[in-house]
């Protein structure tokens, strides 16, 4: 047996030239690095949560684009709704209208009367509350896109092209027309704008033609 040489420790082999302290720092490893594989999980982890931000931000902006195509077809399927309730309405006051012009026509001659009087002011207050509404009046001015022309004639009283009578009265339900009114019209007489306008002329607020012609003074 041999005997171990007291307090002799064995120490780690030295290369040559190196001192013992380099032996000791390789001999323990760094206090307070990280170990590789730490580096290497963040890393995923970071990636990973970079592609779950890039997937919600691309639901959102799909969920956005629902949301705005839903309100479009809603704002459409309302619209479609009112124009669809728009032409049924005009079509069924459109077949009442030859009715309410026969309830017009007695009226104009006193026919009105008793219970025919309460059923033909009944149906004219239905159509009233579902927007029908009637137009056409003497005396206004001819417009070709509410005024059906049926009879023309020249008047000396008007300036411009005039509805002198009511044929038959038109109807419109908001601002959209379902029967024109049909008129007779009267257009100035022709050649009389051109007499007044030579007259205006000639008759200025001295009014120096008229007293010539009454035997006023005269120069010389």
């Amino acid at each position: 047996m041999t005997e171990e040489t007291p307090g002799f420790e064995e120490k780690p082999d030295v290369p040559s030239g190196a001192t013992p302290d380099d032996a000791e720092s390789k001999a323990a490893p760094e206090e307070g690095a990280a170990p590789a594989g730490d580096v290497n999980a963040d890393a995923g982890l970071v990636a990973q949560l970079d592609q779950v931000r890039t997937a919600l931000n691309e639901r959102t902006l799909d969920l956005q684009r629902l949301q705005a195509e839903y309100q479009n077809y809603r704002r459409r399927v309302e619209r479609d709704r009112v124009a669809v309730k728009e032409i049924a309405i005009a079509n069924l006051l459109t077949e009442l209208l030859p009715t309410l012009d026969d309830i017009g026509r007695a009226r104009e001659h006193g026919e009105l009367v008793g219970g025919f009087k309460s059923v033909a002011e009944s149906l004219e207050t239905v159509a009233a509350k579902m927007g029908l509404q009637q137009f056409g009046k003497e005396g206004e001015p001819f417009d070709p896109t509410i005024h059906e022309a049926l009879m023309h004639s020249y008047a000396p009283d008007v300036t411009e092209t005039t509805c002198v009578a009511i044929l038959q009265p038109g109807y419109r339900i908001g601002e959209r027309t379902i029967r024109p009114a049909r008129v007779a019209v009267a257009e100035p007489q022709p050649g009389a704008q051109t007499v007044k306008a030579e007259e205006a002329e000639e008759n200025p607020a001295t009014g120096a033609v008229d007293d010539k012609e009454n035997g006023g003074p005269e120069e010389g």
